[in-house]
């Protein structure tokens, strides 16, 4: 399935959108750090959580679960607020 990649993270990829494959999200994340390694780590935490600066989104619909269930045709956007002052 095609994922769209932050700004951010496209120093792993080198491109906006990527393919990747998974029955859940979490095995989405773990395809996308077996093509791009280092990526999951920076959105994913010690504690295999999300980080809280992270979003994923499935057909526009923001998903919080990494076990949410993704089939082939999912539209699949990561986003990644950014901070400062």
């Amino acid at each position: 399935m095609k994922v769209g990649i932050p700004q951010p993270l496209r120093g792993y990829t080198k491109e906006e959108l990527v393919e990747a494959e998974g029955a859940t999200v979490d095995e989405l994340l773990l395809d996308l750090d077996r093509r791009f390694p280092g990526i999951r780590f920076r959105m994913i935490d010690e504690q295999g959580r999300l980080r809280p600066h992270v979003r994923v989104f499935v057909n526009r619909e923001r998903i919080e679960q990494l076990s949410a269930a993704l089939a082939p045709d999912d539209d699949v956007q990561i986003l990644q607020a950014l901070s400062g002052g």
